[in-house]
């Protein structure tokens, strides 16, 4: 399934806050944007779904356990403990847990709160 076809719907994730800071303190022009930091678990079978960009919401993600599918342009990537890759406003995609243990990963993003 490619990244421009309907994905499943989000299935068996745990999304868990873990820090932010407002950024419109720390640099002029990112007035109301925070940067974020949550971690994503999906569990064996489970989907980060659907299909969704990162305009305006740029990001890294770093798998720390297990290994995560990510579905884009047609190809599909499987991610490793110690492996990331960033999210651009080019980004659009959906995440796969096709393994039999929990894949675990760190996001790290830039937001509009609310």
């Amino acid at each position: 399934m490619s990244s421009e076809q309907a994905a499943p719907q989000t299935k068996g994730v745990t999304v868990e806050f873990l820090s932010a800071v407002d950024l419109g303190p720390e640099l002029p022009g990112l007035e109301g944007r925070q940067l974020r930091m949550r971690r994503v678990t999906i569990e064996p079978g489970g989907v980060f779904g659907p299909v969704h960009d990162h305009k305006g919401r740029p990001g890294i993600v770093y798998v720390l356990a297990g290994t995560i599918t990510d579905h884009r342009d047609g190809i599909a990537t499987d991610y490793g403990p110690g492996v990331g890759w960033p999210e651009d406003r080019n980004t659009l995609h959906w995440l796969e847990n096709r393994g039999t243990v929990p894949a675990v990963e760190v996001s790290v993003d830039i937001v509009l709160p609310g």
